[in-house]
């Protein structure tokens, strides 16, 4: 029976279409700046399982910035000073992050939906932000040859949102980038993972963990109580996971770490393992007229170092330094949206490459099971040499070509709203 109900219509500037890290992140830098939002979320909330919960220097560094770290900091969370590599039975190599250029010389671990509810309270102090939950984009809507907003699904019917720009932060799947017709390049990944969660105990050491063995690997992450674990697969291999059974599969975990073997039977399902389908990938072109993908949608990352969380943010600080003035005075150019892929499109391809070279020398080698593990060139070095552990750190922690805020806050006392835009760097 089809949906009599009228559809509703929203007017705003901008309409974020996500409410992952990088939507949120602009959404709340762009309401801060005085411009009117609108995010759509298709969940009910934040709350799912098995999400990217690394927070990295640079993003404690934003939040620093933006006059948040302290009360950011009061939620729960781990801290990681360095993250070890363990080949065979070899002595780890470990990446150090107690040297890093910011204030926070860690990486902190927190559960995403914290860290999402967090943003969504700060973005709601601002009047032009608006956050709808259960609302999921379906389509876009054009005209004259630009997009000029969406058209999304919700509990109470048909929504159209209709706006001065359109951005898409709705992930490696997304419908937005899909409705565009992008051009998609993938650049191809060698594994899936199958992330679950194991008890930790006191004696298990703290530090996340990188642990290869033939045929296996397996990354940990302290999440205070418990591990959560990625053990990396061959591409497409789940089927065949599953085929062998869960015992095999416990086997597996407790033989890459033996520690373990005392809790790998508290796996008693396979509906307590997910599955992550890797994806490394990023468009030609990042935008259309009246459309900008960011974070995933434009260009989906390996899970190596956690990064995609950290580009994902990095790019909606560079889009509000860039959209910010010209979206606050209705004159977003083609240029502008230009303006954003340019300052972004360096450090992605870096990143990609850097996991491409790692994915295809080493996890592709370890996976494939041709004999014993040796520590591979790259970590004997940092075993040996303390500033390669100090640049691997800031790699991972800080990346490529870091943002900072440059919009203004409309609501600081200390601020007018004629204050001009930082220029980039």
């Amino acid at each position: 029976m089809s949906d009599t109900r009228p559809t509703r219509r929203l007017e705003t500037r901008c309409c974020i279409v996500g409410g992952g890290p990088a939507g949120m992140v602009l959404g709340l830098l762009l309401a801060r700046a005085g411009v009117e939002i609108v995010v759509l979320e298709k969940h009910t909330d934040f709350l799912r399982d098995f999400r990217g919960d690394t927070i990295h220097a640079s993003t404690l560094e934003l939040m620093h910035e933006l006059g948040l770290l302290d009360r950011f900091l009061k939620l729960p969370h781990q801290e990681s000073h360095q993250f070890a590599a363990y080949f065979g039975a070899a002595s780890p190599a470990v990446i150090d992050f107690a040297h890093l250029p910011t204030r926070c010389k860690y990486i902190a671990l927190m559960p995403q939906w914290d860290f999402l509810d967090f943003l969504a309270a700060q973005g709601r102090r601002y009047p032009g932000y608006e956050l709808l939950t259960r609302t999921e984009a379906v389509d876009l809507i054009e005209a004259d040859g630009r997009v000029v907003g969406v058209r999304a699904e919700t509990a109470n019917g048909a929504l159209e949102v209709r706006a001065d720009l359109v951005v898409a932060a709705d992930g490696r799947h997304s419908t937005v980038r899909q409705c565009a017709g992008f051009e998609v390049v993938d650049l191809g990944a060698p594994m899936d993972v199958l992330w679950t969660r194991l008890p930790r105990r006191p004696t298990d050491g703290s530090d996340p963990n990188f642990r290869a063995a033939s045929g296996r690997i397996l990354v940990l992450i302290d999440r205070g109580d418990y591990w959560q674990c990625a053990f990396l697969i061959p591409k497409g291999g789940y089927d065949e996971f599953r085929r062998q059974g869960l015992p095999a599969f416990r086997e597996s975990m407790a033989a890459i770490a033996p520690f373990m073997a005392d809790r790998v039977d508290l796996l008693t399902d396979w509906d307590d393992i997910k599955l992550l389908t890797v994806r490394v990938d990023r468009l030609r072109q990042w935008w259309r007229p009246g459309l900008l993908c960011i974070g995933d949608a434009a260009h989906a990352m390996s899970p190596i170092g956690g990064v995609g969380i950290n580009l994902a943010i990095q790019d909606a600080v560079a889009a509000a330094n860039i959209l910010a003035a010209p979206l606050s005075a209705q004159v977003v150019t083609d240029d502008h949206l230009r303006q954003v892929q340019r300052r972004r499109m360096f450090p992605t391809r870096v990143t990609q490459r850097i996991q491409l070279a790692m994915q295809n020398s080493i996890i592709k080698e370890v996976l494939a099971g041709r004999g014993e593990v040796t520590t591979p060139l790259p970590f004997r070095m940092l075993r040996s040499v303390p500033w390669l552990r100090r640049i691997a750190g800031r790699l991972i922690a800080v990346g490529i070509r870091p943002e900072h805020i440059g919009t203004p806050d409309t609501m600081a006392d200390d601020l007018l709203s004629s204050q001009p835009y930082a220029q980039q760097s």
